[in-house]
């Protein structure tokens, strides 16, 4: 054969032009070599490659949505496809698809029997399986950590017997046996489970004590500073306290640091306002009034000083994490929570020995309740001949624990909504806490499934969790926060939290400030469940108060770990509604059926609310967040601060006299300063109160700068918006729709990363976990936030020196933030 190559022999009787005239030679093409097969390959591939790059984006942008291809198998939005689903369309989906008998199947299922953390991976995977069946990709994440079980308790109150043994040790007689369980009601089912969880404190110590008891009131720093100054002896005694205030386990780390030995925690019915037996109202569950048998369970953690697995601070606790000693973080005193039912013979055993709560000051009989029932409330301590046992056995383990983590991908992968609600319960029960919430949470996802069916594709991502281990401490969202920190601080936009979904019909929210405007947005999206007027919303029937970030809830990690700004939100109760028996046996779903939300509209309402708050932070072209709305309320902060420093340094009677709500009442009560005497001033010094208070002009200087870049940018968001939402910019004018998507991105940008503005690496003074220099737990509250903790626990220290160190590093966080956002 004739090599392709050889030169063409002519048929020698043809003419010397062997083709027709109006024929165009072509040579024959040579045979390719392996070389260059390789060749063209790469070429066509760079080429087109080269070529979809250019187009797609063009495509994206002309067609309204940005492009990015899909992680995890889900396929990005890709030109020339539009979304199928518009807002409105998707607010309708979010409105019409929750229902309130859907909420009350996932709330009778969430609360059919225990979940404790580490013991509910039955409800983790059915969890999984069903957000799944809606099509919202989800996978287990674990953690292995440390936390505690029950094994045994016992509390008694014993006395002397006139006689003593031959070796020193007195005899005691039992007068009272507390039972130390709830009672079983036939009517409500989960109160007689066979494996109800017994009554205990979370992170509490083992041990057995047995000691004269003291009444120390709510626990609070003040409390404590009262009895030392009134001199009553606390070392080696055992607390009796009311709850509430402040967190249970920052009552427990004062007692145990002033030598008590023990803590038994109460529930006073005279904080439950009107609804109490004394007042005529029956108890549950004939009526809405607290059972007297009712105990709160919850953990002891210190959690003002860091939530999470107290042996991993800082880092996720996986199987091979290095593990620290816990000695900071958990009491070393045992402690027993018991009903008022239990409390009454030892409360009654202090009639008589030591003053009254009423010979100290008004915060002493605030909200007493057991009068009636004969408690004159004396602080002792009882004698020695009348003590108290209190025998607490803990099993602490290192467990798994699960979350549940469900993702629709959006097409823009570096920017992100988290959305969560925790799984995990003290109780059998636990309808309002949390199960509420992962009614609502799976309501709204099952209506983010049905728009996902009809063609929706978010823009920025959306991350579903249902944690564990919440109760004990923040485990599950703190280890999962430390675990995606790099990536959660470059992508997330916002976390939105719902712990206590529905305990009552008053919408309680608590946010960063940058959230105030899409929070208004979405309730006034959301018809109001009690609807006294035809057409009203949620947005309506709100007392608009928007709190700051404190802790108690999984948004913790989030706002003052990472910088992430957060929302809580849920349907709360206040002293005129049923009482809410948080952490007991009784918030079951019978109690919610009967007293807490009957139909379970709140429920449902609940859904459509959270449905689309998420939906308008991860679907609208601009992030609708306000940075003036923030700036505007870190001036307050600052006003704030200069108010506690003028009244340290007006007279302490009349601090004491003036009229305070319950929520300033404890603020003030929780300060680490003896409020009964006067300011002190170093003559030394040249740092001084006079000094500090002057500083702080600067923090209103560098506020106004922060303003004025704040109120710019959310003019340009406003310009943004309207050109995206009216869709001003016709398909061919592509120059024009870069720019403006350029705009948009950079303006998402300066948004996603303002909170980050404000975390400083070293952290808060003696916490370094919290790295937020705006908000953190009150360092003796626990639950109520702290706006600016450096300066308002300098203060508390009268530490002035140290308050002036933080006005320098607040006033370079808030410049950092004026910068961020500078145009």
């Amino acid at each position: 054969m004739e090599s392709e190559n050889e030169p063409l022999k002519m048929n020698k009787t043809r003419s010397v032009h062997p083709f027709p005239d109006n024929y165009i030679y072509v040579p024959p093409r040579p045979r390719p070599q392996p070389r260059s097969v390789l060749r063209r390959f790469c070429t066509i591939a760079l080429a087109s490659t080269l070529i979809w790059t250019l187009i797609a984006p063009l495509g994206s942008i002309l067609s309204g949505n940005w492009y990015i291809s899909g992680r995890d198998g889900q396929d990005g939005q890709t030109w020339p496809g539009r979304n199928q689903v518009d807002q409105d369309e998707l607010r309708q989906i979010l409105r019409d698809v929750p229902s309130s008998e859907s909420a009350m199947q996932w709330s009778r299922y969430y609360t059919s029997g225990p979940h404790l953390a580490g013991k509910n991976y039955s409800q983790a995977l059915s969890t999984k399986q069903k957000w799944e069946e809606w099509g919202i990709k989800s996978e287990i994440n674990e953690y292995v950590v440390y936390i505690n079980y029950p094994l045994d308790h016992r509390l008694a109150l014993l006395k002397g017997k006139e006689k003593e043994e031959q070796d020193g040790e007195k005899e005691y007689e039992v007068t009272y046996e507390a039972s130390l369980v709830e009672d079983v009601i036939e009517e409500d089912p989960t109160s007689g489970l066979a494996n109800s969880v017994p009554t205990f404190h979370g992170y509490s110590a083992s041990g057995n004590v047995t000691a004269p008891v003291v009444y120390v009131n709510y626990g609070t720093y003040q409390d404590f500073e009262d009895l030392l100054a009134a001199n009553i002896t606390l070392e080696g005694k055992i607390a009796i306290a009311r709850y509430g205030g402040i967190f249970r386990g920052l009552k427990v780390k004062r007692a145990q640091e002033l030598g008590m030995i023990g803590v038994i925690l109460y529930s006073d019915p005279g904080d439950d306002g009107e609804v109490t037996d004394e007042k005529g109202v029956p108890t549950y569950p004939e009526g809405p009034a607290r059972q007297p048998s009712s105990v709160q369970r919850g953990s002891t953690q210190f959690l003002s000083v860091a939530p999470g697995d107290p042996t991993t601070p800082g880092y996720p606790s996986k199987p091979e994490a290095p593990r620290r000693p816990v000695e900071t973080a958990i009491p070393s005193i045992p402690s027993l929570p018991i009903s008022y039912a239990d409390a009454l013979p030892i409360l009654k055993a202090l009639n008589g020995h030591g003053p009254k709560a009423k010979d100290f000051n008004q915060w002493w009989t605030r909200n007493t309740g057991l009068g009636y029932k004969g408690v004159e409330y004396n602080i002792g301590p009882t004698p020695d001949d009348v003590v108290v046992n209190l025998y607490n056995e803990q099993e602490y383990v290192y467990t798994p624990i699960w979350n549940v983590i469900g993702v629709i991908n959006g097409t823009i992968p570096d920017e992100v909504v988290v959305v969560g609600n925790h799984r995990d319960a003290w109780v059998a029960g636990g309808a309002g806490d949390p199960n509420s919430g992962s009614a609502v949470l799976n309501e709204a996802m099952r209506a983010f499934g049905e728009a996902l069916k009809r063609g929706w594709k978010p823009r920025r991502t959306v991350v579903f969790a249902s944690w564990d281990g919440e109760e004990y401490g923040l485990v599950g969202s703190t280890e999962w926060v430390e675990e995606y920190l790099p990536w959660l601080k470059h992508a997330s936009v916002a976390y939105v939290n719902t712990d206590v979904g529905v305990r009552g019909k008053r919408l309680a929210v608590a946010a960063s400030p940058i959230l105030n405007k899409v929070i208004c947005t979405a309730t006034s999206l959301v018809g109001s469940a009690n609807q006294t007027r035809p057409g009203q919303t949620v947005y309506d029937l709100w007392d608009k108060k928007i709190k700051t970030m404190g802790s108690g809830s999984d948004f913790t990690a989030f706002q003052d770990f990472a910088g992430i700004p957060s929302i809580d939100i849920g349907f709360d109760n206040d002293r005129d509604s049923p009482v809410y028996h948080y952490h007991s046996n009784y918030d079951s779903f019978h109690w919610m059926q009967k007293f807490g939300d009957p139909d379970f509209l709140y429920h449902r309402t609940m859904a459509q609310v959270l449905g689309i708050l998420v939906a308008e932070i991860a679907n609208l072209p601009v992030i609708p967040f306000g940075a003036e709305d923030y700036a505007k309320a870190l001036a307050e902060y600052v006003h704030k601060v200069e108010d506690k420093l003028d009244a340290y340094l007006i007279p302490p009677a009349e601090v004491l006299s003036a009229s305070v709500t319950d929520e300033e009442m404890f603020e003030l009560r929780s300060s680490t300063r003896n409020i009964s005497s006067p300011v002190s001033v170093s003559t030394t010094s040249k740092h001084t109160p006079k000094t500090f208070r002057k500083s702080l002009t600067r923090l209103h200087e560098a506020l106004q700068t922060l303003t004025y870049h704040a109120y710019h940018l959310d003019l340009l968001a406003d310009q943004l918006r309207h050109i995206s939402e009216n869709d001003e910019i016709p398909w061919w004018d592509l120059p024009r729709k870069i720019r403006h998507h350029c705009a948009v991105r950079k303006a998402n940008t300066k948004y996603k990363y303002l909170e980050r503005s404000f975390l400083y690496e070293e952290g808060l003074d003696n916490r370094p976990w919290f790295k937020h220099v705006v908000f953190a737990p009150g360092l003796w509250t626990g639950y109520s936030g702290a706006v600016f903790p450096g300066l308002m626990e300098s203060i508390d220290q009268e530490d002035w020196t140290n308050a002036e160190r933080w006005v320098d590093i607040i006033e370079s966080r808030i410049l950092n933030a004026a910068r961020g956002i500078e145009a």
